[in-house]
């Protein structure tokens, strides 16, 4: 035994372990672990009598009892201190509150007994546009006013297939009836046919509100909306309101809701007009949307053919081919199931 380990010892019966190890800088962990004694095997333990039942304990009969009143269809779904209430002011006592928490949680009941309403799980939402106006995405973002605390709001409505800006509002609130003015607009002037578009958007109040709904039914328009808590099944708004917010010339705060109109023109008309979207084939989204792409994808690739047949050795493995539009676009496009293994015979 070291020098310090025997201070210890020496110290320990009059001021107690703690201390003692404290006072010459043992540390405890040490003295305990050099001094712990394992505990004797079964065999060499000294008898003991067996203990005496404890007389306020219920029989076995009576915890049977509390069991079942606790099962009874009446108080299945209830607490047992909603239990042990009733059957007093019924004038009956079976046992304490916490004899009937104890009985319980030996069967492994001691979870929530209240019933509760189960609702099925939310379809993910699965949508599909091959030409422009069949499915629309929209949604509302905010745009930070002359002062802290004071928000403009953006609607914007998007065409996920051409990627075009359809119809967008800059108001001073946000508003259900707001909203209903803009979708009508936006449908008459696009000629939308009854049953012809989709029109998805997530659950904020003024997507899921009921003028909105009726105004779509009425129109012959089907809607959609993305699961509660899910944030990327609103992907074409979110991407868009990102290209906006990210643009150079993208202000940190507006002066008033005429300055923030009048940036959202501008905006917009180069959106449409002249920025090339890297999901449409380095298209614009106008383009797209009135019809000249296939045009303009065919005129781009006689340039590369002659730039080809000017310097084929500047081209490895094929000639350069445009960027091509995609024939369809999703939302939550779903996965094709494996195909099975095959099947050789023996």
């Amino acid at each position: 035994m070291g020098t310090l380990e025997q201070a210890v010892a020496r110290l320990a019966p009059a001021v107690g372990t703690v201390r003692a190890c404290q006072a010459v800088g043992q540390p405890r962990s040490s003295w305990y672990r050099r001094h712990r004694q394992s505990s004797p095997s079964p065999s060499l333990r000294p008898w003991r009598p067996a203990a005496k039942p404890q007389p306020r304990a219920l029989s076995e009969a009576e915890r049977q009892r509390v069991l079942d009143v606790l099962h009874e269809e009446r108080f299945c779904d209830l607490a047992p201190a909603s239990v042990y209430a009733t059957l007093l002011d019924e004038g009956d006592y079976l046992c304490s509150q916490a004899t009937m928490y104890r009985l319980l949680r030996q069967q492994g009941e001691t979870g929530d007994r209240r019933r509760h309403a189960t609702h099925p799980a939310r379809v993910k939402p699965e949508l599909v546009a091959a030409a422009p106006n069949q499915c629309w995405s929209w949604d509302i973002t905010k745009l930070a006013g002359p002062a802290k605390w004071t928000w403009y709001y953006l609607y914007v409505i998007l065409d996920i297939f051409s990627r075009y800006v359809v119809g967008w509002m800059a108001a001073a609130r946000e508003a259900a009836s707001l909203a209903e003015r803009l979708l009508a607009e936006t449908i008459t002037a696009q000629q939308v046919e009854p049953h012809q578009l989709t029109i998805h958007a997530d659950r904020g109040t003024s997507m899921t509100s009921k003028p909105v709904a009726l105004l779509l039914a009425d129109l012959g328009v089907t809607k959609s909306h993305s699961r509660p808590k899910v944030s990327n099944d609103n992907p074409y708004s979110e991407s868009q309101f990102k290209t906006l917010k990210h643009h150079p010339t993208f202000p940190e705060r507006f002066g008033c809701i005429q300055d923030a109109r009048a940036f959202c023109q501008r905006f917009f008309g180069w959106y449409n007009a002249e920025h090339r979207h890297s999901g449409i084939g380095l298209l614009t989204p106008a383009d797209v949307h009135h019809g000249r792409a296939e045009q303009i994808t065919l005129a781009r690739g006689a340039v590369l053919d002659a730039a080809f047949a000017a310097h084929p050795e500047r081209f490895v493995g094929k000639p350069p081919q445009p960027p091509r539009l995609p024939k369809q676009v999703w939302i939550n496009k779903p996965i094709d199931p494996p195909e099975p293994p095959q099947q050789f015979p023996g």
